[in-house]
């Protein structure tokens, strides 16, 4: 049984932007029917704009859905799950929360290289993301060999364990999908990281989404927080300043540390 930890790009937003082209297409065709005049003109020239503008959008997420691919050519997934799991340093026998955990993904590579440590995923699982469910990350994790670990429903925004329950904290791509006040949402999830724990969580940190993140490493070294990091992805690390471009991903680094 291989592990199959589907695409982060979701192939219903690629069917619904190809429906949407092709219903703007049949409607153009369909207008050609009307008689000549304003009306006809105005909607035709309207559709015609959507219709381009779905293109566009269809062959963006195509493109995202060839990169993300797990086992494809350019295996950014792969990349930045590997890459941000190498970040943990665990104790014999820690214990590590992945936030987010999505298909299980990250949660199954850090436990990969730390066998002795007990896992935990959570996630929303929510309908955006229908293909991503419990019973996948578990099927995932008997296939690749990993049995110190479990998967339950969680909210990032509030996560349900105790003060310093966890030596290890991860995530990855999660923040930047919940509305609100992001900087809270990282506090929230170091709240549960061991005294000496370390952390590594992987976002689009853009001033747009996050606000200013340099004054927030700058709070967090403040609060006792050591070796505090905020890590370029986009440098070459996961992916080239100009694969971040166009796959709306600029901004991305890892947030790393010890608390």
């Amino acid at each position: 049984m291989k592990p199959d930890y589907r695409n982060w790009m979701p192939r219903g937003m690629i069917y619904a932007f190809g429906s949407g082209m092709l219903i703007c297409c049949i409607a153009v065709t369909c207008f050609q029917l009307l008689s000549a005049g304003t009306l006809r003109t105005v909607l035709t020239i309207t559709l015609s704009a959507a219709a381009v503008v779905f293109c566009g959008l269809t062959v963006w997420a195509v493109l995202m859905y060839r990169a993300f691919d797990y086992n494809g050519r350019r295996q950014m997934a792969r990349q930045i799950i590997e890459g941000t799991a190498e970040c943990v340093k665990l104790p014999e026998g820690g214990r590590v929360l992945d936030v987010g955990c999505g298909s299980g993904a990250l949660a199954i590579a850090v436990g990969r290289r730390n066998p002795e440590a007990d896992i935990i995923g959570i996630d929303r699982w929510g309908r955006e993301y229908a293909s991503f469910s419990r019973e996948l990350c578990e099927r995932n994790a008997r296939a690749e060999g990993v049995t110190r670990i479990s998967f339950q429903q969680g909210d990032a925004v509030h996560l349900d364990f105790p003060d310093e329950t966890f030596d290890a904290v991860v995530s990855n791509y999660v923040y930047h999908n919940i509305p609100g006040r992001r900087q809270a949402y990282l506090l929230e999830t170091l709240r549960t990281l061991k005294k000496g724990g370390t952390f590594a969580l992987h976002d689009i940190f853009s001033k747009s989404k996050y606000g200013d993140m340099q004054a927030f490493v700058k709070k967090l070294r403040e609060m006792g927080y050591q070796n505090v990091e905020l890590i370029d992805t986009t440098d070459g690390r996961f992916m080239k300043k100009s694969e971040a471009a166009w796959m709306a991903l600029s901004g991305s680094a890892l947030l790393t540390g010890r608390k």
